[in-house]
């Protein structure tokens, strides 16, 4: 091999292995991010199921019937039932038994209330 040959070809790897140390540095980067990412993640994520345990804590191991007044319950068997409760269409039948959003209102709408 030539002098000049070889110089060339060492040339061009060196500037082969400046790429890939870029690349490297670019993998090295964004695995930085990743990482710093999932950290964060992983942070929020135990704070969401603290703060879901503290809600369950509060809101006691009732189905939400419990929490439903004598009169609201009356209405709401009636509804299971089959019949209207709310004061559009009360006490005509639920064709199919249908949902009704405003029955659904009356019997559940004012519980936070």
């Amino acid at each position: 091999m030539e002098k000049r040959t070889l110089y060339d070809e060492l040339q061009k790897f060196e500037q082969e292995l400046q790429a890939i140390l870029a690349q490297v540095g670019d993998m090295k980067t964004a695995i930085h991010s990743l990482v710093e990412e999932n950290l964060n993640l992983e942070l929020e994520n135990k704070h969401l199921r603290e703060h879901l345990i503290q809600l369950e804590k509060t809101q006691g191991s009732s189905d939400g019937k419990q929490e439903l007044s004598k009169s609201r319950l009356n209405l709401e068997k009636l509804y299971e039932e089959g019949f209207h409760v709310c004061n559009i269409l009360y006490g005509s039948r639920r064709e199919n038994n249908e949902e009704c959003a405003f029955c659904l209102d009356v019997i559940y709408g004012e519980r936070g209330k």
